[in-house]
């Protein structure tokens, strides 16, 4: 992998700074989580530090070009301050007049946030001329959006070819643990992967068994190998046009070598929110109507052992329903097996960021990333667009 064009390649000393950021966190008016939003700071505070202006630029949800205000960035403004120790002014606009002129009044040190970038339609369809609009308002890019980095957006590509441009510290080590991952990992490096569905992780899977040695699949996707190995999955999710990948995949496993696991029990219900407890059976065992909705204890003391062999544990994927304490007791049990072992520990962004980090957990692993389906791609072998522009040339 080449290197990225970090902060200190440009110079940066009393510039105007467009900071892609990613404040993707406003669900319905409120902040939902602010771990990404914490995750942006030590960038801003590397800016202010080389006495730079800052323009802050983000979007949220998915409004497709049109003005939504229960996705508006407005909160964010509110918890920054609070964050930072300092104003930042926000702007209800993101292109137009007032932003121009709110940007040529800032002074070093000031901070400015503009509305959600995906109001305008040209962000997702990386118009030419709203990438020129939002260029204009500084002198240097910087992109610390790793979450939004593997879109070919207005935001993430088209600003870029216009400024000179670095990552940010966030985008910059996001990179370097991945770039890890991928070329030196501290062996035996085992991968856990979880989630709904194969469909979704089809790519991670298939290229990770060129990196790792040992691979423990759990969550819905599970199901789906289990269904494919002969066992009976009743009422459980899974994907029956996706029965020929997982047997390919178990095939390649065991040509290279891999230890590859799956569940050998499972918790399961009638449904999700059956008022009656959950049992706990082994994979043979589902009857009708059972669907598997968490990982069984036997499965998780195979799975922690692995972990407590390991050097190098990447997780992605909570292992059962997550949201949901009762169906949680799987995830919970990973992510305290992985802090207590002596392993380089990375959780893979999305949900499984938002559990460890809901439960305060966070700061107890080696590194948590921001980004779900950025760090999958990165994994599965593929270029990013928004990493692409950043490379040294």
């Amino acid at each position: 992998m080449q290197n990225l064009t970090t902060l200190k390649d440009i110079d940066l000393e009393n510039k105007k700074v467009l900071l892609r950021v990613d404040y993707n966190v406003v669900t319905d008016g409120k902040i939902t989580d602010e771990f990404r939003v914490r995750a942006s700071l030590p960038t801003i505070d590397y800016l202010i530090k080389k006495n730079c202006s800052i323009i802050l630029i983000s979007h949220n949800g998915r409004p497709e070009g049109k003005v939504v205000e229960s996705m508006s960035l407005r909160p964010v403004a509110r918890l920054l301050p609070r964050l930072l120790g300092r104003d930042v002014t926000f702007i209800d606009e993101c292109t137009g007049d007032e932003v121009q002129q709110e940007a040529e009044f800032l002074r070093a040190g000031d901070i400015m946030l503009l509305e959600n970038l995906r109001f305008n339609p040209g962000e997702e369809k990386n118009d030419s001329g709203f990438a020129k609009e939002l260029a204009s308002l500084a002198e240097v890019y910087v992109d610390d959006a790793f979450a939004a980095i593997h879109r070919a957006h207005a935001s993430t590509v088209g600003v870029a070819k216009l400024l000179p441009h670095a990552a940010g510290l966030l985008v910059q080590k996001e990179y370097d643990t991945f770039e890890m991952l991928m070329e030196k990992p501290k062996r035996p490096y085992t991968a856990v992967i979880g989630g709904a569905k194969i469909s979704d992780k089809l790519g991670i899977l298939k290229e990770i068994l060129n990196h790792v040695d040992a691979l423990l699949i759990g969550g819905a996707m599970a199901n789906t190998f289990l269904l494919a190995k002969g066992h009976n999955m009743r009422s459980s999710k899974v994907e029956k046009d996706k029965l020929k990948e997982a047997l390919s995949i178990m095939r390649k496993a065991q040509t290279k070598k891999i230890k590859l696991l799956l569940p050998v029990d499972l918790v399961v219900s009638k449904s999700v929110d059956d008022k009656n407890k959950p049992k706990t059976v082994n994979t043979d065992g589902l009857q009708a109507g059972d669907i598997a909705l968490d990982l069984g204890p036997k499965t998780m003391d195979l799975f922690n052992s692995v972990i407590s062999e390991s050097k190098t544990v990447f997780w992605n994927g909570t292992l059962g329903i997550a949201e949901l304490p009762k169906f949680a007791k799987a995830s919970s049990s990973m992510a305290h097996s992985m802090i207590s072992s002596d392993a380089k520990t990375i959780v893979g962004g999305g949900d499984t960021a938002a559990f460890v980090d809901k439960a305060e957990l966070e700061s107890h692993f080696s590194f948590v990333s921001t980004g779900g389906g950025a760090s999958l791609q990165l994994l599965a072998g593929n270029k990013l667009p928004g990493i692409e522009i950043l490379l040294r040339k």
